[in-house]
């Protein structure tokens, strides 16, 4: 045991490790904040620079220090306590482990160990500690208020349609069977997560989005509101009309279009706000757009063991805090695989070379920025001679979002444009004009039965 102490203290304060002159109300917090994550092991009679100065003992100090550990904890915890002599004076180890019923408090307070500090809990971080100790989530609970009624059947069908598409899932038997085993119904009542993504009435939260000249200038903004898969669509139509797009000429006849930021990454950060936002908070999800950066904020730090430098790793292991709401997305093939997000957002903003991602704990959310320097125009580092010649640069107002549509659904005019993109009809009309005078679309028919067509 000697040997093991030594070698905590010469590693330093940690995660799992504290160091201690005294006995007091400060070793008990500790003790919580442990018990609250992984467990650890306060030492008592080192110094915070790890100089071993000892602690003098009595006959009864240490069953003293139990009995005042486990009378003023609920559920009262007890540490593995040992005495060891480090050259010549006395240091106690007291050990939790991790409670298997969390949270666990100190006069009603509550602790979890972040980093090499003690963390008081906020009243949502103590009921989501709560719920993940219990392998539950707040999605998963009946919503007291509302009935079978309360959900659309269309949503839901489309939903089922998508399941089987997706071949994740076999879906088989009546439709109310099915979501009860995917855990949207119990007691033939929708739960939490089934409001979100297939109530008939749009839920109360919001997500709020827009453009910004500066932070206190708004070009455009919109509040999105919606079942879940609505939401994440409507938000993604709209930041694709505004984004910039650059042309490159790639023969004499093509061009290949580079958006100011990679669709999937953008895709991907909606996703990852929408789909691992607290619900139980009441502030809006934001995102809020800039002439060279993109910010997406969610209500709810990040979940369970996960932190900005685990995130930063492939490696990292991610807890869902809304378990049935990720299963919908990961059913319908939007999430192709749990805790990999991140790992493809850095994947696909590698291949722009001054575009940077950063995270952080904003308050209580989670606040992720995509900027850059200078926009990609070039599908390669260094382009072939006279191409940047043919190159767009920043052609905004989300032209291809629109190309793009035409693309998939061509012969179609504008106020069908205006209304499946969410774009004002002025907008649109802008947006034609330009890629007729680039001579990308043609109009054809009449003036009343006719639409727009690729060249």
């Amino acid at each position: 045991m000697n040997t093991k102490i030594d070698k905590l203290i010469s590693l330093g304060e940690s995660e799992t490790v504290e160091y201690k002159l005294a006995f007091g109300k400060d070793v008990i917090e500790t003790l919580c904040g442990f018990a609250n994550h992984r467990g650890g092991i306060v030492l008592i009679g080192v110094s915070n620079d790890g100089k071993i100065v000892g602690v003098s003992l009595g006959a009864e100090s240490t069953q003293n220090w139990v009995n005042e550990i486990k009378q003023n904890t609920s559920p009262s915890i007890l540490p593995d306590i040992e005495i060891v002599r480090l050259k010549n004076k006395a240091v106690v180890a007291l050990h939790v482990s991790e409670f298997p019923v969390k949270p666990v408090a100190y006069r009603d307070r509550y602790f979890k160990r972040v980093a090499n500090s003690n963390h008081r809990l906020s009243l949502t971080e103590i009921a989501n500690l709560h719920l993940q100790s219990l392998q539950l989530s707040w999605d998963s609970y009946p919503d007291q208020e509302a009935t079978i009624d309360s959900l659309s059947a269309s949503k839901i069908e489309l939903f089922l349609k998508r399941v089987k598409e997706g071949g994740r899932y076999q879906v088989t038997g009546r439709r109310q069977t099915v979501l009860e085993k995917f855990g949207y119904l119990k007691n033939a009542r929708p739960t939490h997560a089934a409001i979100l993504l297939f109530g008939k009435e749009p839920p109360p939260h919001s997500l709020h989005i827009g453009r910004f000249k500066t932070p206190s200038t708004v070009i455009d903004d919109r509040m999105i509101r919606g079942t879940l898969y609505e939401v994440v669509e409507d938000a993604l139509k709209f930041v694709l009309s505004h984004v910039k797009v650059a042309f490159e000429i790639t023969t004499e006849k093509e061009r290949a279009e580079i958006y100011e930021y990679p669709l999937p990454a953008l895709r991907e950060l909606i996703l990852n706000a929408v789909v691992h936002r607290d619900y139980t908070s009441p502030v809006d999800t934001q995102i809020k757009i800039f002439d060279k950066a993109i910010t997406f904020f969610n209500p709810g730090r990040l979940f369970g063991d996960l932190t900005i430098d685990k995130l930063k790793r492939d490696d990292y292991q991610s807890r869902a805090r809304n378990k049935l709401i990720a299963e919908a997305f990961y059913l319908t093939r939007d999430i192709e695989k749990y805790g990999s997000g991140f790992i493809r957002i850095r994947k696909e903003i590698s291949s722009y070379p001054t575009m940077t991602m950063s995270c952080m704990e904003s308050g209580d959310g989670f606040l992720v920025t995509l900027a850059y320097e200078q926009q990609k125009v070039a599908s390669t580092p260094a382009s072939p001679e006279g191409v940047s010649e043919g190159v767009s640069e920043g052609v905004s107002e989300g032209v291809s979002s629109l190309l793009q549509y035409i693309r998939n659904s061509p012969g179609k005019r504008i106020p069908q444009y205006s209304k499946e993109l969410g774009v004002p009809g002025k907008t649109i009309e802008r947006w034609i004009a330009l890629l007729k005078r680039e001579n990308r679309i043609e109009y054809r028919g009449s003036s009343r039965t006719g639409g727009y067509f690729l060249k």
